[in-house]
């Protein structure tokens, strides 16, 4: 178990920066989620702190040693890959103990070790497999495991669900947080999958092109965006964001509709609302001309545009909802709490 500090974190190659300074302090036993789209410097972060990239300037301290220069087999760091990285000629027991024979450990510590990891992953039937003669989800398994065997300070995960089919991601994902909270090691968690980071993250960092836009709770990030990016990234389907001219608590759009929100301001604006936040009301401010609906059984997407605005947006509605089709149209209102007010210059939450 070990606290993390990344302060002022930076990356170059030559002389393109890809990450701009990353500060957080992590917590003993704290599971971070570092999300956001490919190319936005999150497994660059995560190598850095492995010690397989570089770190250009600011400092690592882990457990408040300052290891910028360590070499990864002296940063007591776990990694979980996307690929597993397992060795295909050895058994089960063999991958997962490996570390530890490397390292000269006694052979019955090793055996002890590996068989108490086993048995917390379920993989004592497989332990004499060999990885070729295993499914995905086992795979993926055996790497935890060998992981787990060493003991490590810190467990990094590098988008270690990504190769996996949707019902045995959302399996594993469970899986992956309960070890987490039962073993109490400080884990960094990358992922491009934003249900992924919801539902595991003690706390996030949603990147964008190299910088931290928000740091903070699911829940916070999800309810009190930092950026529209934050907005639009966190949230499925994504927020919809249109151009305003905000007037005190109104925000009025193009089309010459006012929305009320729950905040002072003037000028121009982008409001975000929320699909799941819109509701059907026969009286609302929010005309939309439905183009396609997505019937889900648990809820309803609709499609559609305002009139005067050629921006698309969506709604979610629960339950089923077959006649807003046939209607071609409905209208809607958000709670002015509900409404979400960025500066249209920067981006950030007014």
């Amino acid at each position: 178990m070990a606290t993390v500090t990344l302060t002022g974190i930076h990356k170059s190659y030559g002389k393109t920066e890809v990450i701009h300074g990353i500060d957080i302090d992590i917590a003993d036993g704290e599971l971070i989620v570092i999300v956001g789209p490919s190319g936005c410097g999150k497994s660059t972060l995560l190598r850095m702190v492995a010690g397989l990239e570089t770190i250009t300037s600011g400092d690592l301290l882990i457990d408040g040693a300052r290891l910028n220069d360590a070499e990864p087999m002296d940063r007591n760091i776990a990694m979980v890959f996307q690929n597993y990285a397992l060795y295909p000629h050895m058994s089960v027991a063999d991958n997962m103990g490996y570390a530890l024979k490397i390292a000269r450990r006694p052979k019955g510590e090793i055996a002890e070790r590996v068989q108490a990891a086993a048995k917390m992953l379920q993989l004592e039937p497989y332990l004499a497999r060999k990885p070729r003669e295993l499914s995905g989800g086992q795979r993926q398994r055996v790497a935890m495991g060998r992981a787990i065997v060493r003991d490590p300070a810190v467990f990094l995960f590098d988008e270690p669900l990504s190769n996996l089919d949707a019902k045995l991601r959302v399996q594993m994902r469970l899986e992956i947080k309960a070890l987490q909270r039962k073993l109490g090691v400080t884990s960094l968690y990358v992922t491009h999958d934003q249900v992924e980071a919801m539902t595991l993250a003690d706390r996030m960092i949603v990147m964008n092109a190299g910088v931290a836009e928000q740091i903070g709770t699911p829940l916070d990030v999800y309810e009190r965006p930092a950026t529209v990016f934050a907005a639009q990234f966190i949230g499925s389907p994504a927020m919809n964001v249109l151009p305003a001219r905000a007037e005190g608590r109104v925000a009025r759009l193009a089309n010459g509709i006012g929305i009320e929100t729950g905040t002072d301001a003037s000028g121009d604006v982008l409001v975000g609302m929320r699909p799941e936040h819109m509701e059907r009301d026969p009286d609302g401010p929010i005309a939309l001309d439905i183009r396609m609906a997505e019937p889900l059984g648990a809820n309803t997407l609709l499609h559609g545009s305002l009139a005067g605005i050629a921006q698309e947006i969506v709604v979610s509605l629960p339950g089923v909802h077959r006649e807003d089709v046939m209607a071609g149209s409905a209208r809607f209102r958000i709670a002015p709490e509900a409404c979400h007010l960025f500066d249209a210059g920067t981006g950030r939450r007014l």
